[in-house]
């Protein structure tokens, strides 16, 4: 039984597909009007199945925050090879410590390899391949240390952001983005889809950050966003009813403007899933 919510008041970036030929610039136009008109009916259907959980200035991929990508256009080819294959990682269909399959992606997304190769730095800088000589990107594999090392890096910037947030509300800051988050997440538990739980469990943090109004702050979380997501989906079998319980609480500790409480909440909320997620990624480990 959900808890029930009250809320209160308060591969770098061009465009362009090459073709070894060269010229054929009205097939290169089709195919990126066919990739972007692909991607906004798939965004538009997970936006359905999930409560219309993307927003503006938001991932399409983690339900929150855009990760760390460099300003690019809206329709740049790259930047939606980008999502797409980091979806494709998060879901498992590119298996961890696989080399990624340039020309099989070209295929399905019926690009040239280009805009991979573009996109490839910044799903390496999220976290989600590294570079290998003589055997090009290769998904990451998560071990231990990358477990930990998350969990140390989360409790380092949220316990923070949850501080600041609880002084930004008590100061007569607004709830919204922590409201929103939490509806969406009470939507996506009920369904029970365990890609939507993970993003919009993700979403929910990065509200917290954005509540914070911490422009570095901000900046670092999408550099984590979706790994966080990433591990959140692997370890989908946690009971998801527990943490929406525990987001309401951390809600309610910052709309306190009780600094200390929210900080508190959210270190108690943080390590205590850090056990069980060793736990729920026994026997998957490098």
């Amino acid at each position: 039984m959900l808890p029930e919510l009250v809320l209160q008041q308060g591969l770098g970036g061009g465009a362009e597909v090459a073709d070894r030929g060269g010229g054929e610039p009205e097939r290169r136009g089709e195919r990126a009007e066919l990739l972007v008109a692909r991607h906004r009916r798939v965004t538009a259907g997970r936006s359905e199945a999930t409560g219309g959980i993307v927003s503006p200035g938001r991932s399409e991929a983690t339900g929150g925050m855009d990760s760390a990508e460099p300003e690019e256009p809206a329709q740049s080819l790259s930047r939606l090879v980008y999502s797409t294959v980091r979806e494709r990682i998060i879901l498992g269909q590119y298996p961890q410590g696989s080399r990624l399959p340039e020309q099989r992606i070209g295929e399905e997304l019926n690009v040239s390899r280009v805009p991979l190769r573009e996109a490839v730095p910044w799903l390496e800088r999220d976290g989600f391949v590294r570079s290998r000589p003589r055997r090009g990107a290769v998904v990451v594999q998560w071990d231990a240390k990358a477990v930990d090392d998350l969990f140390d890096v989360r409790l380092s910037l949220e316990v923070g952001a949850a501080r600041l947030a609880a002084r930004e509300v008590g100061n007569g800051g607004p709830l919204a983005a922590l409201n929103e988050a939490l509806e969406h997440a009470q939507r996506t538990v009920a369904g029970g889809d365990a890609y939507a739980i993970a993003r919009t469990s993700t979403a929910f943090h990065e509200a917290v950050i954005e509540t914070s109004r911490n422009d570095l702050m901000t900046t670092l979380m999408k550099n984590i966003s979706g790994r966080i997501t990433w591990l959140f989906y692997l370890t989908s079998g946690l009971p998801a009813d527990e943490a929406f319980h525990d987001h309401v609480q951390l809600r309610d500790a910052i709309a306190s403007g009780n600094e200390r409480v929210a900080e508190s909440v959210a270190y108690a909320h943080i390590e205590r899933d850090r056990l069980p997620t060793f736990e729920a990624m026994r026997g998957r480990l490098g």
